[in-house]
């Protein structure tokens, strides 16, 4: 079971506490896109054996949004952060780095 820490009200709870919102950090199209670009955000997603940036809410809490990097295989969380953030912390990356070195998510390595 995954346990999370909520950056927003800082409750650490299990994954039951929480609810997914899938992959985060996606550029995000809607009206007035072309056709390719609206299916590739709809279709075309990432579900990698790994690390993994995903968004969650912290439904049974402060109803708050967040991001959280963690590896699909192990389940081992190596952070939380404000999911008004552009790109993953800098210590979040560092940690991943030292456990998996040579790893890479899109352009965030």
């Amino acid at each position: 079971m995954l346990i999370l820490d909520c950056p927003c009200c800082g409750v650490r709870g299990e994954e039951t506490e929480f609810h997914s919102g899938g992959e985060a950090h996606l550029k995000r199209f809607g009206p007035g896109s072309s056709d390719d670009e609206f299916h590739g955000y709809l279709f075309e997603k990432v579900n990698p054996k790994g690390v993994h940036f995903e968004r969650w809410r912290h439904v049974n809490g402060c109803g708050k949004w967040f991001h959280a990097a963690r590896c699909t295989m192990t389940l081992e969380v190596f952070g939380t952060y404000s999911a008004q953030t552009l790109e993953p912390p800098q210590e979040i990356k560092d940690k991943i780095t030292a456990k998996r070195p040579g790893w890479s998510w899109r352009e965030f390595s």
